[in-house]
């Protein structure tokens, strides 16, 4: 089965390709020729998970799905939330956002945050939504080299190491991403057991 992967993001594509079954193929962006930036505009990760499969849904007809993440931080009340990516500005830098989100951590007493990933596939025409979450605490200063986004700066329940020094296999031990992944793997198997 061949499902469309609505994203430009090279780590979240070798992510979820580590995590997919190999009777699922999964084809980015660029593999099915689909060459557009998809806007997130909404305030839920929700919405903008939809607006992201709906988007290439409506170009392609075809199986496609998407995923949005944020990570939430209790003391700052969720935030960044769905503006994770651009906490700091719209030029999406992630430097700049972890030390936007460390300074703004420097006099709260508690650090604990989860990472969300909301997944949205649409197929035969209906979309379903998979959650997946993690959680953990902000760390005190960068730590790792590995991963993407604030994973040099957030260490999952279970674990004494952030995900940024973890390759992909630790990680998806405890990935929110993987959590949302996984329900939708299954219910693609199920869905391609019952046509």
């Amino acid at each position: 089965m061949k499902i469309i992967f609505a994203t430009n993001n090279k780590n979240k594509v070798e992510e979820i390709k580590h995590l997919s079954h190999k009777n699922l193929q999964i084809l980015t962006l660029q593999e099915a020729g689909i060459d557009i930036d998809i806007p997130e505009p909404h305030d839920t990760l929700e919405a903008n998970a939809t607006e992201k499969s709906s988007t290439i849904y409506n170009i392609t007809n075809k199986a496609v799905f998407s995923e949005d993440t944020g990570l939430e931080v209790d003391a700052l009340g969720g935030a960044p939330g769905v503006k994770s990516a651009r906490y700091a500005g719209e030029g999406r830098n992630m430097q700049d956002n972890i030390d936007k989100l460390l300074q703004e951590l420097k006099d709260k007493p508690t650090r604990a945050a989860q990472f969300r990933t909301v997944v949205s596939l649409i197929i035969g025409g209906k979309e379903y939504q998979f959650q997946g979450i993690c959680k953990g605490h902000i760390t005190n200063e960068m730590d790792g080299a590995n991963g993407f986004g604030y994973d040099p700066v957030f260490i999952p329940e279970g674990s004494n190491t952030t995900f940024a020094n973890m390759d992909i296999a630790e990680k998806n031990k405890f990935s929110h991403r993987k959590k949302a992944v996984q329900q939708l793997i299954n219910f693609l198997n199920e869905y391609q057991a019952s046509i």
